[in-house]
C-alpha cells in the first residue's frame, strides 16, 4: 500500500532530504507494517507567497488555503495516476480535499474532517485548538460545512506560530495545557482536536497533553493515516453520488485552455 502524505505548499529549498526523512519516519510510525508513506509537495504556483506573507504577519486566516487548492488537486491527480492508493492532505484545515475528491477515484483524506468524525464517536462535546485566533473563523466554516457544529462547543487559538517554535516547545506545551483545561472547565469539552500539525503532534506529543489534562487530545496525523489504510483495505472511496467522477486526467490540470 502506498499513501502520499501531501504538504499543502511547495518544497522550501531550505528543506533538506534529511528533514523530509525525519517527517516520513514519524509518519511511518503511525502506519501498519508494509504501508509506504511518501511525504509529497505541491509544485510551486503563482500565489504561493500568500502563505508566507500571512504567516510572517501572524494573520493566517484561510486565504492561503484557497490559493493553494488548485496546486493540491493537481498533485492529487498525479498521485492517482502514479501508483498511490490514497492521498492524505497534511494540513489540518483540509485545503483542496473537496476538489481532489471530484478529480480522482482513490481515497482523499482530510485530517480535520476525519478527526471530527472520530472524536464524535468517543464523546459528545468537542473543542478545537488552532495555532492562531485568526485561524478559527475559517475552521468554524469547515465545521459547519461538515455538519458538526452541534458537537463543537468551543475553540481557542494558541497564539504561538513562529519560526522558532522548536525553541518554544515547553511554552507551547504549557500554553496548550492551560487552554485545554479552560475548555474543559468553561465549555464542558470532552475531547480536543488540535489543528496545526507543526505544533501537535510534530513538536508536542498529544499523549503527553492527555496525561496533563485528563482529556483525549487527538493525533490527527495518526488518525488520518490509519483511516486511509482502512479505506484502502476495505475498498472504501468517497461516494460517486456525492462526488460525481471526472474524466479529466492529470495532464489536463497542467494545460491552459489557450496558448
Amino acid at each position: 500500500m502506498r499513501i502520499m502524505f501531501l504538504n499543502q505548499a511547495p518544497r522550501d529549498p531550505r528543506t533538506t532530504d534529511e528533514d523530509v526523512r525525519e517527517i516520513e519516519t514519524l509518519l511511518r510510525g503511525y502506519a501498519s507494517p508494509g504501508t509506504e508513506i511518501v511525504y509529497g509537495f505541491c509544485d510551486d504556483f503563482p500565489g504561493a507567497m500568500v502563505h508566507e506573507v500571512l504567516g510572517k504577519a501572524q494573520a493566517l486566516n484561510g486565504l492561503a488555503h484557497v490559493m493553494e487548492a488548485p496546486a493540491i488537486i493537481q498533485r492529487i491527480t498525479w498521485a492517482a495516476e502514479n501508483g498511490f492508493d490514497a492521498v492524505i492532505q497534511s494540513n489540518t484545515f483540509d485545503p483542496g480535499v473537496e476538489g481532489g475528491r471530484l478529480a480522482v477515484r482513490i481515497p482523499v483524506i482530510g485530517l480535520f474532517r476525519t478527526a471530527l468524525a472520530v472524536a464524535s464517536t468517543i464523546c459528545d462535546r468537542i473543542a478545537i485548538l488552532g495555532p492562531l485566533e485568526s485561524d478559527l473563523p475559517s475552521a468554524w466554516r469547515s465545521i459547519c460545512a461538515y455538519h458538526m457544529d452541534h458537537v463543537v462547543v468551543g475553540m481557542r487559538g494558541l497564539g504561538i506560530y513562529s519560526a522558532d517554535m522548536k525553541k518554544r516547545k515547553a511554552e507551547i506545551f504549557d500554553r496548550t495545557v492551560a487552554l485545554v483545561k479552560e475548555l474543559i472547565r468553561d465549555k464542558g469539552a470532552e475531547c480536543i482536536i488540535p489543528l496545526g500539525g507543526k505544533l501537535i503532534p510534530y513538536l508536542v506529543d498529544p499523549a503527553e497533553l492527555e496525561k496533563a489534562t485528563g482529556a483525549p487530545v487527538l493525533n490527527t496525523k495518526a488518525i488520518g493515516i490509519q483511516f486511509a489504510e482502512m479505506c484502502v483495505r476495505q475498498g472504501i472511496v468517497h461516494s460517486p453520488l456525492a462526488y460525481p467522477p471526472s474524466p479529466a486526467k492529470h495532464i489536463h490540470f497542467m494545460q491552459k485552455l489557450y496558448d
